[in-house]
């Protein structure tokens, strides 16, 4: 069993904005497996799709972004799922719109959302996909800028990545971390 995890903020005032990137994956995934999500236990909205021989479990914490371990911590327990088999996908702002970066493991980075989770698993020893969202050229407008929604311009770009990131997913699940990270690393979507 597989725990995949798209990180945002609940509430429509968030839909559709850059920190919501993660969120956007699992829609996207619930919709490709005809799946549901609900509300539950672990203040998530919560699924189930079957990828091959593998049951994967989607979650989208309702924590708000910074408290995203008090959600994604007691799913793991409860469904026995070591940190290894659990996928966090989140914007990044170290890298360009329309790339995407899987990793085994690794620190937060400074992502708040990331920071939550390491602290609640008490490791950093699990996968991660980051999906890039630019940086403004403003540093003091960050917070403004991860929260407001992409532009016109940039929602092609973004329903390419989050289809992209979907594929990853997939294949994270089926084929594994190196098969994921060699397949997908490196790929930009074309912005023009």
């Amino acid at each position: 069993m597989k725990l995949v995890v798209g990180l945002g903020n609940p509430g429509l005032k968030y839909t559709g904005t850059r920190h919501n990137f993660g969120f956007m994956v699992i829609d996207e995934l619930v919709r490709r497996y005809a799946a549901n999500l609900t509300a539950g236990s672990f203040s998530a909205l919560s699924g189930t799709i079957r990828l091959g021989c593998d049951k994967v479990i989607v979650l989208q914490p309702q924590t708000y972004m910074n408290s995203s371990g008090r959600s994604v911590a007691p799913a793991a327990s409860y469904y026995r799922i070591e940190p290894e088999d659990i996928l966090v996908v989140y914007d990044e702002l170290a890298l360009p719109l329309g790339q995407i970066r899987i990793r085994a493991k690794g620190s937060a980075g400074g992502h708040n959302g990331m920071k939550s989770i390491i602290s609640s698993l008490g490791t950093e020893e699990f996968p991660r996909l980051r999906l890039g969202i630019d940086r403004p050229e403003d540093a003091s407008r960050i917070v403004d800028y991860v929260l407001a929604n992409f532009t016109k311009k940039e929602i092609a770009t973004v329903e390419q990545v989050v289809s992209a990131a979907a594929d990853a997913v997939e294949t994270w699940v089926t084929q594994g971390t190196v098969q994921a990270m060699s397949k997908y690393n490196g790929s930009v979507i074309d912005n023009g």
